[in-house]
C-alpha cells in the first residue's frame, strides 16, 4: 500500500553493510516501498551476518544482489544495477565503506555499483564514535564531499550499541527517506533543509556576551541574548554537524547534541575558544564580546560615596582577529564573524568590510542592532572579499540557515 506516493517511479538501490544498525535497513526498505519506489537491495558479505537476504527479498520482491560474480547473471552486474538507480542510498554506511568509496575501491559488488552510478549516492554512517572521530575517516568524508556526487545524511548523536554515546548512530529510517526525497525532488510538502551537507564538519560557534566585572555584583556588559548564536547550534546540529558551543552568561536552552562550554569574561572566552579550536573547520563568532574590561575589579562591592570617579578600562584582546592572523594565508578553519552596528545600510555594510580586512576572516555577517539585540528576528547582510548579499528581515533560525549555507560554500572552497 502507497502512502503518499512521494517516489512512485523511482528505482532505489538500497546498499546494507556490515553495521549492528543493518536491521534499520529493514524498516527503511519497507518506508521507501510504502512511498512507491522499486527497491533493488545489494548487500556486502558483512551486512549478510547481521541481516538475511531472505528478509530483504522478502520485504522487496526482489532478488538480492550479493556477488559481482553471480553466474546466474548474464553481463556486469555493478552497471546493470547503476543504470536502473534513481538513487543509490548505502544505510549503514561503514567506515570501511566510506574509505573504499574515498579511494574509488571496487573490491565488492556495492563499491563497484557506487563507483559506477551516474546516479545521487546517499550514504548514511553508522560506527563508533570514536571511529567517526577517527582523523582517517574525517579524511574520507572530507574526499567524499569534494567529489561533488555523494551526500551523506547523519550521523547522529546518541547511544551506540557498545552502551557509550556520541557522534556516530545512525539517523533514523524516516529522516534518510526525507533525505530522498530532498535529493529526488521529490518531497510532498516544502521541507527544512533534510540533508545533512554539514556532516563530518566540526563547527564552533560562540553566543551571547561577556560580562566584566567591576565588582563582585557589577559588571561592563551589552544586550546580546546569545538567540542567534544558539540558532545557528541548533541549525547546524540538525544539519549533521559536530558542534561545540562557547556561550557567554545567557538564559537559553542547550540544543539537544550540542557540547556547551559556558563562560563569564572575554578572557574566559577566549581560553574557552582556544582550547575548543584545534581539529575544527569553522569558527562562527557570533558572540558579542566585549572590547574593554576594568584594569582593577574590586575585591568588595563598592559604596555609594565611595566610588572612584572614573573607571579605567584595558582593551580585552580579539580573538577572531588573532585567528585570522595565526592562519595567514591557510584556509582553514573557516572563520566567520558579526558586526552590529548602528546607522543605515551603507553604513553597516562599509563597517563589516571594513572589520573583514582588518581581522582576515572569511566572511562577516552585518546586522543592525536596533532589530538584532533581544530579539527572535534579525536582518543580515553576509560580506565577503566581493560583495554583501543581503538576506532580508527573517527569524534568526531562517538567517542561520543562510548563513550556514554561505558556511558550506566556503568550507568546500577551502577544502578544493
Amino acid at each position: 500500500m502507497t502512502v503518499s506516493g512521494s517516489l512512485h517511479g523511482k528505482t532505489i538501490v538500497l546498499g546494507v553493510t556490515g553495521s549492528i544498525a543493518a536491521f534499520k535497513a529493514v524498516i527503511l526498505a519497507r518506508r521507501l516501498i510504502e512511498r512507491g519506489a522499486t527497491v533493488l537491495p545489494v548487500l556486502t558479505a558483512g551486512a549478510t551476518r547481521f541481516v538475511g537476504a531472505v528478509t530483504f527479498s522478502g520485504i522487496t520482491g526482489q532478488k538480492v544482489a550479493a556477488d559481482m560474480w553471480d553466474p546466474e547473471f548474464a553481463g556486469e552486474m555493478h552497471v546493470a544495477l547503476a543504470e536502473r538507480a534513481d538513487l543509490v542510498v548505502v544505510a549503514p554506511t561503514t567506515a570501511d565503506l566510506l574509505a573504499r568509496a574515498a579511494t574509488g575501491r571496487a573490491d565488492d559488488l556495492l563499491a563497484a555499483l557506487i563507483l559506477c552510478a551516474r546516479s545521487p549516492v546517499l550514504l548514511a554512517p553508522a560506527m563508533h564514535p570514536r571511529m567517526w572521530d577517527h582523523p582517517a575517516v574525517r579524511a574520507n568524508v572530507a574526499s567524499l564531499r569534494g567529489q561533488g556526487r555523494i551526500d551523506l545524511v547523519g550521523p547522529a548523536s546518541g547511544a551506540v550499541a557498545s552502551g557509550e554515546s556520541g557522534l556516530g548512530r545512525m539517523v533514523e529510517p524516516e529522516e534518510i527517506v526525507r533525505a530522498i526525497e530532498a535529493r529526488l525532488g521529490s518531497s510532498p510538502v516544502p521541507a527544512p533543509v533534510q540533508l545533512h551537507d554539514l556532516s563530518g564538519y566540526r563547527l564552533v560557534i560562540s553566543a551571547g556576551p561577556t560580562q566584566e566585572a567591576i565588582d563582585p555584583v557589577r559588571f561592563l556588559g551589552n544586550r546580546s541574548s546569545g538567540k542567534m548564536g544558539f540558532a545557528l547550534a541548533t541549525r547546524a546540529i540538525a544539519r549533521g554537524a559536530e558542534v561545540t558551543l562557547v556561550a557567554g552568561p545567557v538564559s537559553q536552552t542547550t540544543p539537544s547534541g550540542v557540547i556547551r562550554i559556558d563562560v563569564t569574561s572575554a578572557l574566559e572566552m577566549k581560553g574557552a575558544l582556544e582550547s575548543a579550536m584545534p581539529g575544527a573547520d569553522a569558527l562562527i563568532m557570533a558572540a558579542a564580546v566585549a572590547d574593554f574590561r576594568p584594569v582593577h575589579a574590586s575585591a568588595i562591592k563598592w559604596k555609594k560615596g565611595h566610588a572612584p570617579q572614573a573607571l579605567q578600562l584595558v582593551e580585552n584582546p580579539d580573538v577572531l582577529a588573532g585567528l585570522g592572523e595565526a592562519r595567514g594565508e591557510a584556509r582553514r578553519p573557516v572563520l566567520v564573524g558579526f558586526a552590529l552596528e548602528t546607522g543605515d545600510r551603507e553604513h553597516v555594510i562599509a563597517e563589516a568590510r571594513g572589520k573583514r580586512v582588518r581581522k582576515k576572516v572569511d566572511l562577516i555577517v552585518a546586522n543592525a542592532a536596533h532589530i538584532a539585540l533581544g530579539g527572535d528576528d534579525t536582518e543580515v547582510f553576509l560580506v565577503d572579499e566581493t560583495e554583501a548579499t543581503a538576506v532580508g528581515h527573517m527569524s534568526k533560525s531562517d538567517s542561520a540557515d543562510a548563513i550556514l549555507d554561505r558556511t558550506v560554500q566556503l568550507l568546500k572552497q577551502s577544502a578544493s
